[in-house]
């Protein structure tokens, strides 16, 4: 799945075409490594997020095309 479609699905950020931008913008690693939005996440990856001055570093779990809200956070988990 491509990443930004991941951040998506993921709820780690709300519309796809934000986790575009930040990818292109450098906010977004994937184990340690700058990512582009069509970089391919599989499980056991490490996303890191950069929000401003805070950084959301998550392992993923699960890659599902579609997920509702309420389990959306079993994609993934907080490091």
């Amino acid at each position: 799945m491509r990443l930004d479609k991941y951040l998506k699905v993921s709820r780690l950020i709300k519309r796809r075409t934000i986790a575009n931008e930040a990818c292109d913008a450098g906010r977004v690693t994937i184990n340690g490594k700058p990512a582009k939005a069509s970089a391919e996440v599989k499980i056991g990856d490490i996303i890191e997020v950069g929000f401003g001055s805070k950084a959301v570093k998550v392992e993923v779990l699960d890659v599902s095309e579609t997920t509702r809200k309420d389990d959306a956070k079993e994609l993934y988990k907080y490091i």
